[in-house]
């Protein structure tokens, strides 16, 4: 269907992309928007995404994980031959 493919499950994204997008959303409306006054802003970030209806999810876009994944398997497949190639 118009080349997206289907995902299993529900989708996920990195917070962090999610938050920088209202933030610059806020921002180009002259608000001056603050994410924890103090220490790790990783609660208070979550709690953003929950108020706006999206769970948050550690391990970030499913689509960039797959592709990191993808990538090391070609990495090793060179690894592999590279060792079958030097072996007697």
């Amino acid at each position: 269907m118009g080349g997206h493919e289907q995902a299993e499950g529900p989708e996920t994204y990195n917070p962090w992309s999610i938050v920088n997008l209202v933030f610059e959303h806020l921002v180009s409306e002259g608000l001056h928007p603050v994410l924890g006054d103090a220490g790790h802003p990783g609660d208070p970030a979550a709690a953003l995404l929950r108020a706006l209806g999206i769970t948050p999810a550690a391990e970030g876009s499913r689509q960039a994980a797959e592709e990191t994944k993808r990538g090391l398997a070609r990495i090793r497949a060179r690894f592999d031959d590279m060792s079958q190639d030097e072996s007697p």
